[in-house]
């Protein structure tokens, strides 16, 4: 037979579109020929591959070899199209057979000695195949990241050879191992660690209930860092969707990233005030996720935020709403998911001492306006939660006989509130409630619509502060296991907008 398909996949963000490898021998000078928009890695291939195919003791054909990868207007990159080109060819060829190329996919880079190197981005290709009911053929050193979706049905081998000699019945391949760790492995610091800053915990706490973000202001030493780190540990457990989307992103993030060591926990991210936008949100001439994705279903922590360039800062304004970041090049777009629980930390002035008891501040208005300036009204008005961190004196650090919580016992209350909002309706978390869900899923009483509408009026609150403050409070109406929201929670709610109150 002179003609044969393969299918393997492309990468495209997070996504692994399907690739027909179409390869046509027929007579003319020998030669291959790739086409199907290749880039320059799919191009060397040529070269890759017939080495592979003699080493492995088969014969390249001495003929006109036409290799097509469609869809042609798919960009094809990296070396992953590799085994798929040199199973097409053999089969082509006639020296495999080709009814066994059907129900299956097959990526992996060859070495010239036909040796099998590892791709990126096995775990969405994994994904995308069991969709499509077919199994996958992977590289042995994707055996780990291929096990973590259990839907798939994966194998891997080690050298081109061993393909050939699976596909012709002599020895099977191996299914790659459950590699998933076990519960409890996470080394997430305990929030026990924390003394005083009771206000703080709590908004930590109502922070994790319903998935908002937090703006905490306050001295240096003060405790903002400590706070951030730890809310990981009292979020809930990742759902099965949820670790394989988180999973998934960090198996194209880089060639060293490896999903399964971190599966099912929760990502926390902290990058650098130095971070330019594409480090933040991703880009790149072939796009790949920032931080915002890498952060998906976890936390992002930007510490000292008015350092930050405001320009990177803006880019934050629509995944914050919309918990995805599109990235558009002339030659290419990538969708990327960044549902991602955003904790801040800043100092109340270029000093950081403003209102501090020692009285070391001589920051002037001027000054302090200018350093707060540096963060745009429509950034603040994303920010669910915006509160003053104060130092804790030093007697209270020592005090004996008042012990924290612990992670495990604050996450317990966050889980009974997760639990109270499913009975009531609500799958989601309270801070992705659209202007639907507000007006069906978070009711207020009279008395606490009244409270709102006199904080609203009194503060000079925007709609989307307005709407901020009713995700939250229905978060503290949660914990309380509140059907409605009370006024209490309202006016809580509106005492965690502290950066409101003082424009």
């Amino acid at each position: 037979m002179a003609l044969a398909t393969v299918f393997s996949r492309a990468r495209t963000g997070i996504h692994a579109p399907l690739v027909r490898v179409e390869v046509d021998i027929a007579g003319g000078l020998p030669g291959i020929s790739l086409v199907g928009l290749p880039e320059t890695e799919v191009k060397e291939s040529r070269d890759r591959v017939r080495a592979a195919i003699v080493n492995s003791g088969y014969q390249f054909p001495p003929r006109r070899t036409t290799v097509n990868l469609a869809p042609a207007d798919l960009p094809k990159e990296g070396g992953r199209f590799d085994l798929a080109i040199a199973l097409g060819i053999l089969a082509a060829s006639g020296q495999m057979p080709t009814d066994v190329l059907a129900d299956r996919e097959f990526l992996g880079e060859l070495s010239l000695s036909g040796a099998l190197r590892p791709i990126r981005g096995a775990l969405p290709a994994a994904i995308a195949a069991a969709e499509s009911e077919r199994a996958l053929v992977l590289p042995g050193d994707n055996a780990a990241e291929a096990g973590l979706a259990r839907a798939a049905t994966t194998r891997v081998a080690d050298h081109l050879a061993d393909v050939v000699a699976a596909l012709a019945g002599d020895t099977p391949l191996t299914a790659p191992p459950s590699t998933r760790p076990t519960e409890g492995s996470s080394d997430v610091p305990d929030l026990a660690d924390v003394q005083g800053q009771h206000q703080a915990r709590r908004a930590l706490e109502i922070a994790a209930v319903g998935g908002h973000s937090l703006l905490m202001s306050g001295p240096p030493g003060s405790g903002k860092t400590m706070l951030a780190a730890r809310l990981p540990g009292i979020l809930p457990p990742m759902t099965e969707a949820e670790a394989l989307a988180a999973a998934a992103i960090t198996s194209i993030a880089s060639p060293d990233a490896d999903p399964a060591a971190h599966w099912g926990r929760r990502p926390f991210r902290a990058p650098h005030h130095t971070a330019s936008a594409v480090a933040l949100v991703g880009g790149g001439s072939n796009p790949r996720p920032g931080e915002i994705s890498l952060a998906h279903q976890g936390v992002l922590f930007l510490d000292e935020l008015p350092e930050f360039d405001r320009r990177v800062l803006e880019v934050l304004r629509e995944p914050l709403e919309s918990g995805r970041i599109t990235i558009s090049r002339a030659a290419r777009q990538a969708d990327f998911p960044a549902r991602f629980q955003l904790v801040a930390a800043m100092n109340p002035c270029p000093c950081g001492y403003l209102g501090d008891p020692s009285g070391r501040c001589h920051c002037s208005a001027d000054r302090v306006a200018r350093y707060r300036q540096r963060l745009s009204g429509p950034l603040l008005d994303r920010i669910d939660m915006q509160l003053s961190v104060a130092r804790v004196e030093a007697d209270l650090l020592d005090r004996p006989g008042d012990e924290p919580d612990s992670s495990a016992i604050v996450r317990k209350r966050v889980l009974a509130a997760r639990d109270f909002a499913r009975n009531q309706g609500r799958d989601q978390p309270n801070a992705t409630l659209d202007e639907a869900g507000l007006r069906d899923l978070a009711r207020l009483t009279d008395a606490g619509r009244q409270l709102l509408g006199q904080a609203m009026n009194q503060l000079g609150l925007s709609a989307r502060a307005r709407g901020r403050i009713i995700k939250v409070a229905r978060s503290i109406a949660d914990l309380a296991g509140q059907a409605e929201i009370e006024p209490s929670a309202v006016a809580e709610a509106v005492g965690l907008r502290q950066l409101d109150r003082q424009q």
